[in-house]
């Protein structure tokens, strides 16, 4: 992760002052899992770059913490990714300049608007490049983005954004230490009073009438309670968002397809909901009559932990089944999840390197032998309805297939093995598109074993 900053015109050398980093010195800093150095490749009476990189070690980074034994951070990309671990190490590097309290000589140029150049990523993001550039945009930022490469894919998911504008040291700094953490929607941190405290403070001189405050507000503090607490927060306008009719999410139309095919069937006593999450879908699974057993298997420790507050919510409730938590993959056999009734990856194939995914297939089928498989995963001919300027829905999304390539993959994993397969589609029609999820539904063959 780094962030480059390029300043032209007179009086440019007094960056260094603001930022408090001599440019003849190189600035390192070692803390818990992270290492982050400071440099200036440029540096003239009338142009000055400075460079600042953070380098994560994401093991290192959970060392005497409950996510320790995460198995998670083998296989995920997240320290790759400007997120607020990022913004947490510059908040600390460049303290002096954010907060405008240079040597009082040059406490003058605080004010100074610069012509200035800012890049920054690679940023993991759900938000579409109109998005991303409605961000910066309205504080008078020309915005570039562009893509990553990859030596597994073409293109990769990640993204590299470039700011062109004038704008004063301090209120570029302020800008980035919030709007990095809601591009990515990620915060390793627990959010509280100080978070609060910190967001009020950098968002002065540029948040007020932003466009979009509402987004920045709800991705910044999470919790509807930090949310009410912000000097920023209008509660004109949160009641004119109470007007407009809710929305049904596709996730819950993903559950409720998948909810309504299990009660219906005859054999539903055992289910395994593999790659479950946060339990979402393993608490809805827990009120299905019939049901007597569920094994929610997930490889992240901190999501285990929050479908077990889930969980505990649930139980109280009158014919709920509570699901049993397993630590666990798609990669690593689990006699445990052998001769199941149902077993379900609902949205997980998709997070899966594609050259991965027969071997995934030829455990499930030729080891676990569920009676019923269900499989859901994005149409990616609906993508198009969607006016998307990303390849896929989600920077994480390995692949995202069209109808006709998701059924020729699973006719192939399941041509030597004793199951049938059909198709659905689930979420609201196009006439040429179909629908937005689609849903594999493999039957094992009565008599084998």
């Amino acid at each position: 992760m780094q962030l480059s900053l390029t300043v032209r015109g007179q009086g440019a050398e007094a960056v260094s002052y603001l930022l408090a980093k001599n440019p003849n010195n190189l600035y390192e800093r070692g803390d818990k899992g992270l290492s982050v150095r400071l440099v200036y490749p440029i540096f003239s009476r009338d142009e000055v770059q400075f460079i600042i990189f953070v380098k994560t070690d994401p093991i290192d980074l959970v060392k005497n913490s409950p996510d320790l034994y995460d198995i998670s951070h083998y296989i995920n990309d997240r320290e790759f990714a400007a997120s607020s671990i990022f913004v947490t190490s510059i908040r600390k590097a460049l303290g002096t300049a954010l907060n405008g309290k240079p040597k009082e000589e040059y406490a003058s140029w605080v004010e100074h608007p610069f012509d200035m150049e800012v890049s920054f990523g690679p940023a993991a993001t759900d938000l579409n490049n109109r998005e991303l550039e409605a961000l910066f945009a309205p504080m008078g930022y020309a915005v570039k983005i562009e893509y990553g490469e990859s030596a597994i894919r073409e293109k990769s998911s990640a993204r590299f954004i470039t700011l062109s504008g004038k704008q004063t040291i301090q209120n570029a700094l302020k800008q980035l230490s919030i709007l990095i953490p809601v591009i990515d929607n990620y915060k390793h941190y627990f959010i509280d009073e100080r978070e609060l405290e910190k967001f009020d403070r950098y968002g002065e001189g540029w948040l007020e009438n932003h466009p979009q405050k509402s987004l920045i507000l709800h991705r910044s503090l999470r919790f509807q309670k930090m949310i009410s607490q912000s000097k920023f927060f209008e509660k004109e306008t949160k009641k004119e968002e109470a007007i407009e009719p809710p929305k049904i999410r596709l996730n819950d139309l993903r559950y409720e397809a998948i909810i309504k095919y299990v009660e219906a069937l005859t054999k539903k006593q055992t289910i395994v909901d593999l790659g479950a999450g946060e339990g979402k879908l393993s608490v809805k699974l827990g009120f299905i009559e019939g049901v007597q057993e569920i094994l929610s298997v997930e490889p992240s420790n901190r999501a285990r932990l929050k479908a077990l507050d889930r969980f505990d919510q649930a139980k109280e409730k009158r014919g709920f089944v509570v699901p049993q938590l397993l630590a666990g993959s798609l990669f690593y056999y689990d006699e445990r999840l052998i001769n199941k009734d149902v077993m379900i990856l609902c949205e997980v194939i998709e997070h899966i390197d594609e050259y991965r995914l027969p071997r995934v297939f030829e455990t499930i089928f030729k080891d676990y032998r569920p009676e019923v498989l269900i499989v859901t995963t994005p149409n990616q001919e609906y993508n198009v309805v969607y006016d998307m300027d990303e390849a896929m829905r989600h920077h994480d999304h390995r692949f995202e297939w069209t109808r006709e390539e998701f059924t020729g993959k699973c006719e192939i994993w399941v041509s030597s093995y004793p199951y049938q397969v059909r198709f659905q589609g689930i979420g609201e029609e196009h006439p040429t598109f179909g629908q937005p999820t689609q849903m594999a539904i493999f039957l094992r063959e009565e008599g084998q074993s």
